[in-house]
């Protein structure tokens, strides 16, 4: 393993926007190796805080506390584990992809293309502090597009209407561009989708060198063909009539600023500010919805379920979920 460094790469932005393209495209350097799209990161990164909390509630009667272990700390030591978990387990991965031929060559960085880690940049910051994300901005029209034509490939639908796709690339976008103005260029690099469709050598020499790794031409290989593509018909159009038309409007708004604006040159610790105080609210709320939970199991172990109607036995559970579902929706 040439570098082994607790140093991953997350490839971050709207679901059909290329983060799986980007993220395959870096896998062929000699140091860099892709991942499954893993999903359950950013998460941990909640629950590790909630644990933390839970640990040192109780000052120095905590073993936290005590031993005065720091909540970064706690953060890194998992990142770090998560870390070379994946780096020793690369053989397993690639022997199950029938890739055994490459398991030698010396890859010591990780490369995950999870979507959804738009929204969990700050957190994931926490587990892995030295990590670079690349936000691959593609154009919402195309993004929509795709979105309802994911069926043809999946068999499934990713979303069920038009106003829906549209919303998804707000929320995803204007995660990324926050994140952008609060760590700056050094830690997360925006690429134009277009750019690296139409121009793809010096958009990858420029990816890598953000990256710092050297430029291999083996990165523009999967450039080549349609990869988890959906397949869009030519004459296909989405033009809903039920839409909100000002939801398409602030995409639209906010699709042809970025494609004409920079991103910012340099990081605000305002807007980080910001971004911690969403992750500590996000923490806090998830930590009141299990307390909830719990009391509601303990209030209904001590009724009769068999004289108990169903309605009132489900009632806790369905109003923490009202409860979540509101959360969720103040962050879209």
């Amino acid at each position: 393993m040439r570098d082994g460094i607790n140093k991953p790469i997350f490839v971050v932005g709207s679901p059909r926007s290329g983060t799986s393209i980007v993220t395959w495209c870096l896998g062929q350097h000699p140091n860099l190796f892709p991942v499954e799209e893993s999903n359950w990161m950013g998460d941990f990164a909640v629950n590790v805080a909630i644990a933390y909390q839970v640990g040192a509630a109780r000052g120095n009667r905590s073993v936290l506390s005590a031993m005065e272990i720091r909540e970064d700390e706690l953060f890194a030591a998992f990142g770090q584990c998560i870390n070379d978990l994946i780096l020793r387990h690369r053989k397993d991965r690639e022997r199950k992809h029938q890739a055994g031929s490459t398991a030698s060559e010396p890859k010591g960085r990780w490369v995950d293309g999870t979507p959804a880690y738009s929204l969990h940049i700050c957190g994931l910051r926490k587990l892995f502090p030295s990590a670079l994300f690349i936000h691959i901005l593609r154009d919402v029209r195309a993004v929509v597009r795709s979105m309802l034509n994911f069926h043809r490939v999946a068999g499934t639908q990713l979303v069920p209407n038009e106003e829906k796709a549209y919303k998804w690339w707000l929320r995803s976008v204007r995660a990324c561009v926050k994140a952008e103005q609060a760590y700056g260029p050094s830690v997360i690099y925006r690429i134009r989708y277009a750019d690296l469709a139409d121009n793809p050598e010096p958009a990858m020499r420029s990816l890598l060198d953000f990256l710092g790794e050297s430029y291999t031409a083996k990165c523009l290989e999967p450039l080549a063909k349609r990869i988890n593509s959906s397949n869009v018909p030519p004459g296909f159009k989405s033009d809903d009539p039920s839409t909100d038309p000002a939801v398409v409007k602030k995409a639209a708004q906010l699709c042809t600023e970025l494609e004409n604006i920079p991103q910012p040159a340099q990081a605000s610790c305002a807007v980080a500010s910001e971004m911690q105080a969403a992750f500590e609210a996000r923490v806090k709320h998830m930590a009141t919805i299990d307390t909830a939970y719990k009391k509601a199991q303990r209030i209904i172990n001590t009724l009769n379920p068999a004289a108990l109607p169903l309605v009132v036995m489900t009632h806790a559970a369905l109003a923490i979920a009202d409860r979540y579902s509101a959360f969720l929706s103040q962050l879209s």
